[in-house]
């Protein structure tokens, strides 16, 4: 019962059987090796993009914080969601390598940017005075930090925004696998022909060892970015390790298998949740999170049974009155099993 993170899932075996294959012989490095060309093909067809630009990289911080350097100065501000990972969750490193860049965060409802707010937002930023903060670009992710999905009309809607104040829209898509079964929409539909022009494709929450890629839809930022992942410390000598992952990932639609797998779990336990009186979802489950509130008597039970995940509050405890309401997670993987679920379930009530 680990519903810790999908990041503690394992690789899939057909990951490690490409590595393993990468693995013979020579090729030649920094990313000018065959899979590497192969993979960067393998997007563009699968987004139908055949202009994007693909750069691999070894983690979704380095993706998400590479893609937004090249489009926002210093001086300038990222408009994202207050819960967005970016903002919470990665120590700065969008500050760090924008050079200094702000960020700004906005309210939304299920974890999703309220079109209006942003519109309001990207207004009041006044510009031309040389005291104040420019407008730099809008982020939005997908799954949200909350579990929900955004659906294409709505990224389009906040892309005709951003678009209308000549900002670019990037998409932190660390589990967009996710998003997309959820959505039942096509990696087009729900990235460029939604109007996003920097997508982090993740894959590291999904089956890969880890790697994500910056798909660059429009490619005049692709050189600036190359360099920019080579100053940062995040261009690998032995790519290919990182492209045979990828490739794996992607052949026969493994990356969309895999996800569905989470997010049907994820479905079965929400519904198990639903009939406990006692418990409460917190936001709709559209993906393969699950938000909670819940007495303490019941997540001391279910721990004490060996349930694995984690509480809104880091340093809450199932010490304490029984009654006390927590608000925890509780994260699908591409190997949950209908045995955790209903494992999980039955240790509420026993």
């Amino acid at each position: 019962m680990f519903f810790s993170s999908d990041n503690g899932s394992p690789a899939h075996q057909n990951v490690i059987d490409a590595l393993i294959s990468a693995n013979e012989g020579y090729a030649t490095s920094y990313g000018d090796d065959r899979l590497t060309t192969a993979v960067r093909n393998q997007v563009r067809d699968i987004f139908e993009a055949p202009r994007a630009e693909v750069l691999l990289v070894g983690t979704g911080s380095a993706a998400n914080v590479l893609g937004l350097s090249a489009h926002v100065q210093p001086w300038q501000t990222i408009y994202c969601h207050a819960s967005s990972h970016i903002f919470m969750d990665e120590c700065n490193a969008p500050e760090f390598y924008t050079g200094g860049a702000k960020m700004t965060p906005l309210e939304g409802t299920d974890g999703k940017i309220s079109a209006d707010m942003l519109r309001s937002a990207i207004s009041q930023t006044a510009q031309g005075d040389v005291h104040r903060v420019q407008r730099g670009a809008v982020s939005i992710t997908n799954l949200t930090e909350s579990g929900t999905s955004y659906d294409p009309d709505e990224i389009q809607a906040l892309a005709d925004i951003a678009h209308s104040f000549d900002l670019p829209l990037h998409l932190d898509g660390a589990r967009f696998a996710n998003a997309l079964v959820a959505t039942n929409c096509t990696p087009a539909q729900a990235s460029w022909q939604a109007g996003v022009d920097i997508l982090s494709f993740g894959g590291t929450k999904n089956g890969l060892i880890g790697v994500e890629a910056i798909v660059m839809f429009d490619p005049s930022k692709a050189w600036e970015t190359a360099l920019r992942r080579k100053r940062g410390g995040h261009l690998y000598s032995k790519h290919r390790y990182l492209a045979a992952q990828m490739q794996a990932y992607l052949a026969d639609g493994l990356w969309l298998q895999l996800a569905r797998q989470a997010n049907t779990q994820a479905t079965a336990l929400s519904a198990g949740l639903a009939t406990t009186s006692e418990v409460d979802l917190m936001y709709p489950v559209q993906g393969n999170m699950i938000f909670v509130r819940m007495p303490r008597i019941l997540h001391r039970r279910v721990r004490a049974a060996g349930a694995r995940y984690y509480f809104a509050d880091a340093a809450a405890s199932v010490d304490g009155p029984d009654d006390d309401l927590l608000d925890a997670r509780l994260v699908c993987s591409w190997c949950t099993t209908p045995k955790d679920v209903d494992q999980f379930i039955a240790n509420l009530s026993a």
